[in-house]
Order: structure tokens, then C-alpha cells, then sequence
């Protein structure tokens, strides 16, 4: 896996990160440290990737039980550390997954296995942070 990250100078302190698979992300700083805030600052990505990395192994993992999923998102909060480098010390990630009798027991077991095993992003993370998660089911 590879990634090349440039910095947009005209912008202030806007980055453009070009992916292997050939996709382009945004990031940007605050005003307070020179951006326009004109796109998610990196940390804020790094955040994100983590949540789609486990919501995907979620996902995948109950579709391969055969269970009706049909819907799954996960709000995460985090904290970081006040000195530098400001790692993240605590993540909670909250799943909200729906579908059309899905059992509570699946999607627990399901997101075990994301947070213990499979989500490569929110394993590496907890080498520095506390994670924790809980999950919702929502008929549909």
C-alpha cells in the first residue's frame, strides 16, 4: 500500500493525498494553524478510515452469516492527548446497524470480532488509545 501527500501551498496548509488505488483526499488545517478550513484536518481522517475499516468487517461479517443487513453506520468519538503528540488516548465507536430480523447476538458477535481480530486500523489505534464500542439494532 502506498500514498503520496502533497502540499497545496496556495491554499495555506491544504494537503492533497493521492492514494495507490489512484483516489484523492483532501485535508486541511484550521485557521488557528494556518488552513482554510476548507476540508477534514488528517487526524479527522485518520478517525474516519477507523470507522470504515470496522464498519466494513461488520458488514462483511454478516453477510456471510446470511443475515439480512441493510443498513450499518458508526459514530466515533475520540480523545486526544494534550501534549504533543497529540495521539488519540480514548475512542468509543457506536454501531447502529438495521436490518429485517437481525439478532442482537449477530451484530455483537460481529463487532467482537471487528474490534478484536479483523479491523486492522482500530487494532493499531488501540496501542495508544482506549477503545471501547457498543452497538444498536434497529428493525427495518
Amino acid at each position: 500500500m502506498e500514498c503520496n501527500v502533497h502540499w497545496v501551498r496556495d491554499a495555506g496548509m491544504a494537503f492533497v493525498a493521492e492514494t495507490g488505488s489512484g483516489h484523492l483526499l483532501t485535508m486541511d488545517a484550521s485557521p488557528a494553524g494556518g488552513g482554510r478550513d476548507l476540508a477534514p484536518r488528517p487526524m479527522e481522517t485518520v478517525l474516519a478510515g477507523a470507522g470504515g475499516c470496522t464498519a466494513y468487517d461488520v458488514v462483511t461479517i454478516l453477510r456471510r452469516g446470511r443475515h439480512d443487513v441493510r443498513g450499518c453506520s458508526v459514530k466515533l468519538r475520540a480523545d486526544r492527548a494534550e501534549a504533543d503528540p497529540k495521539v488519540f488516548t480514548r475512542i468509543h465507536l457506536h454501531f447502529t446497524v438495521s436490518g429485517h430480523r437481525l439478532s442482537t447476538d449477530a451484530v455483537a458477535r460481529a463487532v467482537a470480532l471487528s474490534h478484536e481480530k479483523y479491523c486492522s486500523a482500530t487494532i493499531m489505534l488501540a496501542k495508544t488509545a482506549a477503545v471501547t464500542v457498543s452497538h444498536e439494532v434497529v428493525e427495518v
